[in-house]
């Protein structure tokens, strides 16, 4: 007997409350589907319902088996899904949202690629460095950079990127190096607003955490503009090693007191759902996975 059979025919009448409506459903005589509930009840030695010439119920017992066998015949369709997506041409548009500074620095040069291997798919992408809400907004997949918390999106980890606390060698020679987070209070900043702590600064020290409030002299929510600011000698700024490691390696930034590491973020394809993941979400994250993994970037 085919156990898979079974249990579609089990939860077919759990889930339409009658043998008559679950043998319409699955196109079988109503005899077919009693035998096979029957027989199952018989080989697992309980009983999974309690019938009565009104109604079905689940018994104790039925309601363990009917949710594991709902699992399993879900992770069976998956896997048939995924494997057919895979031989499929993939079509369709798709909406991607990305960090405005690594979507132009780190994604941009890669669409190209992408659409070479996929000439059939649009990309619809959006910059912004809020938080969207996926699902109310309609995006198939976003590239966070942050600290996950566990939620119902699924996400696959690309990369890390490192906050670097810097400025350039004219604002030092002129206000002074730093040597403890402490002093930053009396130091000209560069704030970005997306910060989770916004103009409290945290960091790993020799001796533990330590914290400081800083003042600063301007505030915004663009990565490029505290990179921009800092350049031009205006303060210290704190921003991601993707965006800052060239202008590190060449001189026009130093990073600051490195015994003391500020947070260090995960970069992730974040995507609704694991369930009938379409053709084309299945794409880019494996093209991006690949990618990264490639790469290994060290910015």
């Amino acid at each position: 007997m085919d156990r898979f059979l079974e249990m579609q025919t089990f939860n077919a009448v759990v889930e339409s409350g009658s043998f008559v409506k679950a043998a319409e459903a699955l196109g079988m005589s109503k005899a077919a589907v009693s035998r096979y509930v029957g027989d199952m009840e018989a080989r697992l030695g309980v009983r999974l319902l309690h019938r009565t010439t009104r109604s079905l119920s689940l018994t104790g017992e039925g309601q363990v088996f009917y949710s594991r066998s709902k699992e399993l015949l879900e992770d069976l369709n998956q896997a048939e899904a995924e494997v057919t997506s895979r031989s499929e041409v993939i079509t369709g548009t798709l909406r991607i949202n990305a960090p405005f500074t690594f979507g132009i620095l780190q994604l941009a040069p890669l669409w190209g690629a992408f659409k070479a291997e996929n000439p059939q798919v649009a990309l619809d992408i959006t910059l912004a460095d809020r938080l969207v809400d996926l699902v109310e907004e309609g995006y198939d997949v976003a590239i966070r950079i942050a600290t996950l918390e566990s939620s119902t999106l699924v996400s696959k980890r690309l990369a890390t990127t490192r906050m670097v606390l810097c400025a350039s060698p004219r604002y030092l020679a002129q206000c002074g190096t730093p040597t403890h987070p402490s002093e930053l209070a009396g130091h000209a900043v560069i704030s970005y607003v997306y910060w989770a702590t916004r103009d409290e600064w945290r960091f790993d020290g020799p001796q533990g955490p330590v914290s400081v409030t800083t003042r600063p002299i301007l505030s915004t929510n663009s990565g490029d503009t505290c990179r921009a600011a800092a350049l031009a000698h205006q303060g210290v700024i704190l921003q991601p090693d993707f965006l800052v490691g060239r202008d590190l390696a060449e001189g026009t930034l130093v990073e600051l007191m490195p015994q003391f590491r500020s947070m260090e973020l995960g970069i992730y394809a974040v995507y609704p759902t694991r369930k009938h993941v379409p053709a084309k979400v299945r794409a880019l994250v494996d093209f991006l996975m690949a990618h990264f993994q490639e790469r290994r970037p060290s910015w």
